[in-house]
């Protein structure tokens, strides 16, 4: 029986399952070599000879490959159909031939599908070939570039900016955009601007709404009207004035459906639609690939294949009749630079199932694949038919004018299934059903028709001015709002918005439209640069943290051509032409690391003081913004007499004075201590009680820095403790800490309870234990209302289970048996945050994920990326029953041995 071969177990499930007896199909759990995580495994010296090793998490399945190798003798690798998938099967083939499992008269072939049903695969094998090289070659082009960046820019990152973590080729680049976006926004200054509105009634008492466009005569642009007094004089103008229907001209239309899906629009709707993330779109899109249900999900192509098309058809006519089915199929060509590998759009694997019909367990994997079935059937369905109708309305004088739209759909054609969402939705758009409407009729205003609404937030606090009343025609002032008397003209202030921050859809949409990154990398990338803690999550937003910016910052001054948009796209295209044969990849790996390594030399040698320097004054503007009262905001706030100045500590950047340590003034990068909420409490003793911000987070302080007192007493603020929320009560309290809750009644040695590194806690320590006991509090309040009778039981605890002096995890949520590999996995309350835990492998949860949300496909690809990082989790191997002398006995375990490994062999096949 042929040896079949691919990635993971749950895709040899479904394998399996249409090959049948006649083969043996295997999993190798991904790639089972990789390069070593030290200097020297890509060596420039030497033709950038690539040093690789089987994984010790891998070493067990390619044993299992190769043993079954010795009764099947011909081997088929069917990973995925792309460059990844290319070198996993290269791995594989270069890793059995080392192990002299794949001999001279062994037959080894490759073979590719692009969905995993029995008719893909049964044509797969019936068409096998070799190796792709150019395919291979690209992947060692682009490993060895990211280990060459990775391997010599991270180390000079480490020296000269504490804290920072390491860079990546493709990642500096998309850590860029966020930063960049986030400069945009703080630079923005927003410009006023005020629009005008009218309701409208027609005879037949139907209302309607008519926007300003026209005002003495001239077509007003959108900042025409710049201020209140303006929008007041236009209010006037339309109510002191009867209006008509000038004209009123309706336009057929048509809307088309989207293409369907590939790797970054589905990421994208998925975002709009569901706030799902790269990541979490792809693990659902994964094990939908692989149970069979729809096409492989990494891909740039948006073509369909024939015979779907036709099927698509077949299933738009029987679920929405003939009408919705246009007369030729639609045919997409593909607008992605530089597509790769001419893979098929994501697309289900039979149009006739529904996700109702599928009734997938799985909420991410229903959602996710209702998605792509809605998209694929629009796809091919008929266009929207449209009216727009454009009404305007004028004075008889014709000093002023309004204009109304509206549209009607006459035929919904795709709309009766899908509508493609959007990141930017304008407060313009206007979908809105007019009444009927006839030229040459009286526009009369309706009574009260329009109420004044606005966004606070963004405006000024809403004040009535009494003296409004008696203006013309009973105009009020309302803050944002110019209302007239009947209610029916509403003047609105606006003010201009900033870019928004990135989203996760958008951000890949952007790399995307600059030809960075490719459809396997999107997810990884942007979990990269939040797992590195560059950016945060903020209800779905990118934000920069002080030290991605820094990091930013600092590449963008010292190796501004390795961040630089096109050089990373124009390198994209040359590993695309590697993947093509139309270049050689050690060629281009030459070319880079001829400069690359030139600028690192460059570099090394700055001094630490030289960097920050130029940081320093790249990022004045933002770290020193001009101060209301004109003072220069480079001068310390605390000492008056000290220079403000870029700093570097292990948590990232800040802001400190010049005349450290007599001065301990810092504060983080963003803004002015102002805007960071720095502020005097009161007076306690003769001593000033302070809300200061530093590196570390806000915190109290009493007094200042003396000669006398160079570390005045000081206390971090606990976590749920708002700066904004505190006083001088509440400030005393924390600096009154540790608080002695009372003597221990066997011994006592006092109990004292305080906030530690690791948040909330009690301590205590007996006369004759040279260490002290420390217990947990989980509410930070314990600390100041916890009893004499819960801290004595909690020590006790304490005592009797000290296991690195913490309790056993306590299980949340039990998920059951591991689908694979058997065992329970379950996710675990964990001292720093929920994590997965199946055997020795414990798997934090990525941010702002709840617990109670995880499943088990979620759990069994985090486990799996876990198990893959630096070799992946080792096992403990069973103790080892010390064997007798006699030879005899060593055969006869030599042979149960042998026996074991058979039956396992047998079992996974």
């Amino acid at each position: 029986m042929p040896v079949v071969v691919v990635e993971s177990p749950a895709k040899a499930k479904t394998i399996n399952k249409y090959l049948g007896s006649d083969y043996t199909v295997l999993a190798s759990y991904g790639h089972v070599r990789d390069l070593p995580p030290k200097d020297g495994s890509v060596d420039p010296d030497s033709g950038f000879e690539m040093k690789w090793e089987v994984g010790s998490d891998s070493q067990k399945h390619v044993r299992a490959i190769a043993d079954a190798l010795k009764t099947d003798n011909a081997l088929i690798l069917a990973t995925d159909p792309d460059r990844e998938g290319e070198a996993i099967s290269w791995h594989l083939q270069e890793a059995l031939t080392k192990r002299r499992s794949i001999k001279k008269d062994t037959a080894v072939s490759r073979v590719t599908f692009n969905a995993i049903t029995q008719k893909a695969v049964t044509e797969a094998m019936q068409n096998p070939r070799d190796i792709d090289g150019d395919l291979v070659e690209a992947y060692l082009a682009r490993r060895a570039l990211d280990y060459l960046v990775g391997f010599n820019l991270s180390p000079v990152l480490w020296r000269k900016l504490p804290g920072a973590r390491s860079a990546g080729r493709v990642q500096s680049v998309c850590l860029r955009l966020v930063v960049e976006r986030e400069m945009e926004i703080e630079a923005f200054k927003p410009r006023e601007y005020w629009s005008v509105k009218a309701t409208l009634s027609t005879p037949r008492g139907q209302t309607y709404e008519a926007r300003l466009v026209t005002l003495a005569g001239k077509k007003l642009d959108r900042y025409d009207l710049k201020d209140e007094t303006q929008a007041e004089m236009a209010v006037q103008a339309i109510t002191s004035r009867e209006l008509h229907i000038d004209s009123v001209e309706a336009k057929p239309g048509t809307r088309n459906p989207s293409p369907p899906f590939m790797t970054s629009t589905l990421q994208q709707e998925a975002s709009r639609k569901f706030s799902m993330g790269a990541r979490a779109c792809m693990n659902a899109a994964q094990r939908l690939y692989e149970a069979g249900h729809i096409t492989y999900m990494r891909t740039d192509g948006i073509d369909m294949a024939p015979e779907a098309v036709h099927a698509a058809r077949d299933a738009i006519a029987a679920k929405f009749g003939k009408d919705y089915v246009p007369d030729q199929p639609r045919m997409y060509k593909n607008k992605a630079k530089n597509a790769q590998e001419a893979h098929e759009c994501i697309r289900p694997t039979d149009m006739m199932k529904s996700a109702e019909d599928l009734r997938l367990s799985e909420s991410d994997q229903r959602r996710l694949y209702d998605l792509i079935y809605k998209r694929t059937i629009a796809s091919q369905m008929e266009a929207a038919r449209l009216e727009r109708t454009t009404v305007e309305i004028a004075s008889r004088d014709q000093q002023v004018g309004l204009r109304a739209t509206g549209q009607v759909i006459l035929f919904d054609g795709f709309l009766a299934i899908y509508e493609e969402g959007r990141d930017d939705i304008s407060a313009d758009d206007d979908d809105k059903r007019l009444p009927a409407l006839t030229q040459g009729e009286a526009a009369k205003f309706a009574d009260g028709g329009l109420q004044a609404d606005f966004d606070k937030s963004t405006q000024p606090d809403s004040v009535v001015d009494p003296g409004d009343a008696g203006k013309p025609d009973g105009i009020r002032r309302n803050g944002a709002a110019l209302l007239s008397g009947n209610g029916a003209v509403l003047g609105s202030q606006h003010f201009t918005q900033p870019p928004p921050r990135y989203t996760e859809a958008t951000l890949v949409k952007k790399m995307e439209e600059l030809g960075i990154g490719r459809p396997s990398t999107y997810a990884s990338v942007l979990s990269t640069i939040e797992d590195r803690e560059y950016v945060r999550k903020d209800k779905g937003r990118l934000i920069p943290e002080d030290k991605g910016r820094i990091v930013t910052i600092f590449l963008l001054n010292f190796f501004r051509k390795y961040v630089g948009y096109e050089f990373t796209a124009e390198l994209e295209e040359s590993l695309d032409d590697v993947s093509g044969g139309r270049g050689d990849y050690k060629e281009l790996l030459a070319t880079f690391w001829r400069d690359f390594h030139k600028a690192i030399e460059e570099t090394s040698d700055l001094r630490i003081s030289e960097v920050l320097d130029v940081l320093d004054d790249a990022l004045a503007p933002q770290l020193y913004p001009p101060r209301e009262d004109g003072t220069d905001p480079r001068e310390c706030p605390l000492c008056g007499e000290g220079r403000l100045h870029l700093k570097t500590s292990r948590t990232g950047g800040f802001v400190g004075c010049s005349r450290y340590p007599e001065c301990r003034y810092t504060r983080p990068i963003g803004g002015d201590a102002a805007e960071q909420g720095d502020r005097v409490l009161g007076e306690d003793d003769g001593d000033e009680i302070s809300l200061r911000s530093g590196r570390f987070g806000p915190y109290v302080q009493r007094g200042e820095v003396t000669e006398e007192n160079k570390k005045p007493k000081r206390a971090s603020l606990p976590k749920g403790w708002a700066p904004d929320d505190m006083d001088l009560e509440k400030a005393l309290t924390l600096l009154s800490l540790p608080r002695q809750i009372g003597a221990h009644p066997e011994d006592g040695a006092p109990i004292t309870s305080n906030f530690g590194r690791f948040g909330p806690y009690i301590m205590h320590k007996k006369p004759d234990d040279p260490k002290p006991v420390y217990a947990n509090l989980k509410d930070p309040n314990d600390v100041f209302e916890i009893g004499m009778n819960r801290a004595v039981e909690l020590l006790a605890e304490k005592r009797a289970n000290p296991g690195r002096g913490r309790s056993a995890a306590k299980a949340l949520k039990e998920l059951g048996e591991h689908p694979d590999e058997g065992g329970p996995v379950n996710v675990m309350e964990g001292r720093y945050g929920p994590y997965v835990k199946w055997e020795k492998v414990n798997a934090t949860l990525p941010k702002d994920t709840d617990p109670d949300s995880v499943t088990m496909d979620m759990a069994v690809q985090l486990i799996a990326e876990k198990s893959a990082k630096k070799g992946g989790a080792k096992k403990k191997a069973p103790a080892k029953k010390a064997a007798p002398k006699k030879t005899a006995a060593k055969k006869t375990t030599a042979a149960k041995k042998t026996t074991a490994t058979k039956s396992t062999a047998a079992k996974k096949s």
